[in-house]
């Protein structure tokens, strides 16, 4: 997907970003400085294995992390040139849903079973809109429709158990695009669904963007889904973004070892038959105590001593392309991604 405006058209700029949690074992470092901006009306994909960070880092922007045993360590996540994370609860009940909506891996963990879908919608119409009785009926009616759910005015009456996995990540999407928010964050959407389904709701999202120019973070796992859904990619490890990139940056010309096993350890359609997919060795880093320099090193087949007690500056390739990794020190010895990632190029 083509690459949108620059960096000064930022709608969301998270900068530093230190989130920990606070546990019986100790102190967890679930984000440890990470840095990424939100331009307005692309999708920014944000990838890497389960414990990367990535779900934290998204839901702090909605400030959902749970507040008993979340400690921010540091950082600024500013929304409308204002830091939220020194924003009132209050003051947060008034940006979540009207301006920053989200849709979770889960439906069902979203939506309420005793209640009809069309009152579910109406909530967040009366709450943030003042909209209410017929009128707020009338417009769950119409978001339906613009979801995709047919015959909305009778499934609007309808409770969440009478529609499939992928009617209801529908709905989700109904409640969250209610109140027109500027930004959308999707959390892993589609994972649980089939891979029609999946294909429907990311051709869905692809559409509401064009139409109502909703910005979309995107958080996920899977590099299929970024290559055909996202305009920027950033790749998080340990807590940390690693690279970033356009999408055919990311895929064509990775400079970030990790980046190369995430591309070497999915099926690609052009990729030779024979070419095995590769694993990543290993686990990712303990948070409890991570290490001092790149967090990758333990996996590293590339790693040099320099990797275990220093974190690398960013190497920029290009006006959106950057990668933090020793390897691009002019001293280091020159390291060349496996077969199956330099086929891609």
């Amino acid at each position: 997907m083509a690459t949108l405006n620059g960096a000064n058209d930022a709608i969301l700029q998270v900068k530093d970003l230190r989130i920990s949690f606070s546990t019986y074992a100790g102190e967890v470092q679930a984000v440890r400085g990470a840095s990424f901006d939100l331009r307005r009306g692309e999708t920014l994909a944000i990838v890497g294995e389960s414990g990367s960070g990535k779900s934290v880092a998204a839901r702090s922007i909605m400030r959902l992390n749970p507040p008993a045993n979340t400690l921010v360590r540091g950082g600024e996540i500013l929304f409308e040139g204002e830091d939220i994370l020194k924003h009132s609860e209050r003051r947060m009940q008034g940006i979540r849903g009207p301006k920053i909506a989200m849709v979770f891996q889960d439906p069902m963990t979203s939506l309420d079973p005793t209640m009809r879908v069309g009152r579910q919608i109406s909530e967040s119409l009366t709450k943030h809109l003042g909209m209410k009785g017929r009128r707020a009926t009338e417009r769950a009616v119409e978001l339906l429709k613009l979801v995709g759910i047919p015959n909305a005015e009778e499934r609007v009456k309808q409770y969440p158990h009478q529609f499939s996995g992928g009617m209801r990540q529908r709905v989700v999407i109904a409640i969250a695009l209610s109140c027109d928010p500027q930004i959308l964050i999707a959390d892993e959407p589609t994972t649980a669904l089939d891979v029609t389904i999946q294909a429907q709701i990311l051709d869905l999202m692809r559409e509401l963007q064009d139409r109502i120019g909703t910005s979309i973070i995107l958080i996920t796992h899977d590099l299929g889904v970024v290559a055909s859904t996202a305009h920027r990619v950033a790749v998080m490890y340990g807590g940390r973004i690693v690279e970033t990139g356009t999408v055919r940056e990311i895929f064509y010309n990775p400079q970030m070892p990790y980046t190369w096993g995430l591309l070497a350890s999915i099926p690609l359609p052009n990729a030779d038959r024979s070419q095995e997919l590769i694993p990543i060795p290993g686990t990712p880093p303990n948070a409890l105590d991570p290490p001092k320099g790149c967090p990758f090193t333990a996996r590293c087949p590339y790693a040099m001593k320099v990797c275990e007690g220093e974190m690398p500056d960013k190497t920029t390739f290009s006006n959106e392309h950057w990668a933090a990794c020793w390897l691009h020190h002019p001293m280091a010895p020159k390291g060349e991604p496996p077969v199956r990632v330099r086929g891609q190029r």
